[in-house]
């Protein structure tokens, strides 16, 4: 099956947006052959400032109408709280924000940005996605996070060559509960790097620490801007220490 075949087939279609590579390029695919499609991006607390700009812009590039909704993930306890399965947890308030949003709207199929890549044994959120019967068509047709990239870069999405991005909550170990401040810190922590050049890097919290996971060819930079990241970083955080296990 293609994405035409798919979209032949589910002409209406409401997609849960993030502004990722794989969201966008499933957003491109669904104005190319869908009939009418919608973005939903859901704004909570776990999103940066970029994501919902990037999302807003690419929407705007393809020319799709976009709603944006307001969702405090740490409303619910379970998110809160940071277990091993909070992904989970927070994926059911998200998407059944996003389902009732756009059932409102007179759309009955939602989709999400799954690929072929992704494991799905690996991924609590997963579950919730089955359980709310969110259909994810580039996982359905086989489309790899590589073949993804080689198309998106064909259609001109500036997405391309966006690096993964995991939400914020992420950067704060299971079990450790998850506030405002920590994230808003981990933000700022992030957008900081980023204005030094860094890309596709972590900031954890840990305990009041952070912890920098940066890939191998960017380690130079760290040692460059030492002092410069130290003395920002300690603005927030107790102490600052380099995982060694750098991202490749």
């Amino acid at each position: 099956m293609t994405l035409q075949d798919f979209f032949t087939s589910h002409p209406k279609t409401a997609i849960a947006f993030s502004g990722g590579v794989d969201s966008a390029y499933l957003l491109y695919a669904a104005k190319k052959y869908a009939e009418e499609v919608r973005a939903y991006y859901v704004k909570s607390e776990f999103q940066p400032r970029f994501e919902l700009e990037d999302a807003v812009r690419l929407a705007q590039d393809i020319g799709t109408d976009i709603t944006v909704l307001e969702q405090s993930v740490l409303s619910v306890p379970q998110v809160a709280e940071n277990p091993a399965d909070r992904c989970y947890h927070c994926k059911t308030a998200i998407f059944t924000a996003v389902m009732k949003a756009a059932d409102a709207d007179g759309f009955s199929v939602l989709l999400d940005g799954t690929n072929a890549s992704d494991d799905a044994q690996d991924r609590p959120g997963m579950r919730a996605l089955r359980e709310l019967s969110v259909r994810s068509p580039l996982r359905e047709c086989g489309l790899t996070k590589q073949e993804i990239r080689r198309l998106s870069k064909a259609a001109g999405l500036f997405t391309w060559n966006k690096p993964a991005y995991a939400c914020l909550a992420t950067r704060i170990s299971t079990g450790e509960k998850i506030t405002t401040e920590k994230l808003k810190i981990t933000e700022l922590a992030e957008d900081y790097l980023f204005s030094l050049g860094f890309t596709d890097f972590r900031v954890r919290w840990q305990n009041g620490h952070a912890r920098l996971q940066l890939p191998e060819d960017q380690l130079y930079l760290l040692l460059e801007k030492r002092e410069e990241i130290l003395t920002r970083l300690k603005k927030y955080y107790k102490s600052i220490v380099l995982d060694l296990e750098v991202r490749k």
